[in-house]
């Protein structure tokens, strides 16, 4: 069982950057496959970005130039550095985590195979 605590959202300005953190439970080196989702009010949950076990990584079309995705398994720690952020981007953030083949298959865009999620940090963006 792997628990997955989400911190670091707030509010800012259209421009403005966020660094979302997620701390896990146990040692995710081996977590073959890490994401970050998000869901607006009144919107369906949409994956953003994942990373596997080689740090390999993907990204949502909306968001790629603009975050970054990267883990410290150190810390147990997942991470979004956002950039640029606009306020399509205001919503409830969330990490998850899953085997491999929701890396490899694309599957953990729409949160096929992620197994384990935390329960949210509020990003708010205002023009």
């Amino acid at each position: 069982q792997v628990q997955l605590v989400e911190s670091g959202g707030g509010s800012v300005q259209a421009g403005g950057s966020l660094r979302l953190s997620c701390g896990a439970s146990t040692y995710i080196g081996n977590t073959s496959c890490m994401a970050w989702f998000r869901q607006a009010p009144g919107s369906e949950r949409e994956g953003v970005a994942a990373i596997d076990s080689d740090g390999g990584t993907g990204y949502v079309r909306s968001v790629k130039g603009r975050f970054t995705i990267s883990q410290d398994n150190a810390k147990n720690t997942l991470y979004l550095q956002m950039n640029s952020l606009k306020p399509e981007d205001t919503a409830m953030y969330y990490c998850a985590a899953g085997g491999s083949y929701a890396c490899t298959t694309g599957s953990w865009l729409m949160g096929g195979g992620m197994n384990y999620w935390g329960k949210g940090t509020l990003v708010t963006i205002s023009s």
